[in-house]
């Protein structure tokens, strides 16, 4: 037992900081909602639709000619990033008046420079009506997940810790939604996919830790709810950070040398990996022991009742 004390040394869930810790994830969820209510989200054309152009130069390309090329014909909205390497390109434009070919033949006519033959490698378009409906699906996507993560957890566990466990998801993701509106940086599906494994990342935190609350409920006998999942806290303290600081350093790496088309992915990652890694101390056991769960929650009824007596 003296060994287990030594571990107890951080307080993570005291009633101060509980309900401290609570107020402010629902402070980041507000304001998360507001932006998102206010300022909105810079879709990518996955969204919003529009035209994506992959194109080839023989040298590193001087991406603020190309904006300026594009600029003098009109195309002012037109968004221009390194694909990869420096010779590869990324331009996204809105909708354009025409059919496929003409336009595909005017912006080869716009990019192409003397001296220089260009390798026009992909050119997509997508329909507004298309980005509308993967909006859609990708939302759907997400409360799916987070009601079948509901059901796993409440038949693994309890519905306190399920309870504990989707309110954590969904602050997640909530707020690294929100982290982009409130920056302005571009969402596109990329950042879908981030969101939802940011959702898979912290749910494993989580049952890791509800795992460890669960056997030290009935492994530490004379201890308070809040003094059993603080112990099971500081027992998780250490693989909790080595994952997530390793996690860290290759989504860092990823941003730094990944180029700017994979960014927004990278940075959804970056920022949900830290908010999850919080959520899952101070939202899911937080959220869980507010709902008083404790070691009887937890035992299985007595199907036969007849069977109590039959017992030594």
């Amino acid at each position: 037992m003296r060994m287990i004390k030594e571990k107890t040394s951080i307080d993570f869930l005291g009633p101060t900081r509980r309900k401290t810790a609570l107020a402010l994830s629902a402070l980041l969820v507000v304001v998360s909602l507001v932006s998102l209510a206010t300022r909105g989200l810079d879709f990518g054309i996955d969204f919003t639709g529009g035209i994506l152009l992959e194109i080839g130069y023989p040298q590193a390309a001087n991406l603020t000619k190309i904006r300026n090329d594009l600029a003098s014909k009109g195309y002012t909205d037109a968004q221009v990033q390194r694909f990869g390497s420096d010779e590869v390109v990324l331009v996204r434009l809105p909708p354009q008046e025409g059919d496929a070919d003409e336009i595909r033949e005017r912006l080869q006519m716009t990019l192409q420079t003397s001296g220089e033959n260009i390798d026009l490698r992909r050119v997509a378009f997508v329909s507004p009506q298309v980005g509308k409906e993967l909006a859609e699906q990708g939302a759907l996507a997400m409360i799916v997940a987070l009601m079948m993560i509901f059901v796993y957890v409440m038949i693994r566990f309890q519905w306190k810790f399920s309870a504990g466990a989707v309110a954590a998801l969904a602050h997640d993701a909530i707020v690294t939604v929100g982290f982009f509106s409130i920056f302005g940086l571009p969402f596109d599906l990329t950042v879908v996919a981030a969101v939802l494994a940011v959702i898979g990342y912290s749910l494993n935190d989580t049952v890791v830790a509800f795992d460890r609350i669960r056997e030290n409920f009935f492994g530490l006998r004379g201890k308070t709810a809040e003094e059993s999942i603080n112990i099971s806290i500081n027992q998780m303290l250490a693989r909790t950070l080595i994952t997530g600081l390793t996690t860290l350093l290759v989504l860092i790496a990823l941003l730094m040398l990944g180029g700017e088309a994979i960014a927004p992915f990278a940075i959804a990652l970056i920022v949900g990996i830290i908010v999850g890694t919080y959520s899952s101390i101070y939202t899911a056991s937080a959220i869980a022991l507010e709902l008083g769960i404790n070691a009887q929650d937890l035992i299985e009824p007595v199907k036969d009742p007849s069977l109590i007596d039959d017992l030594p």
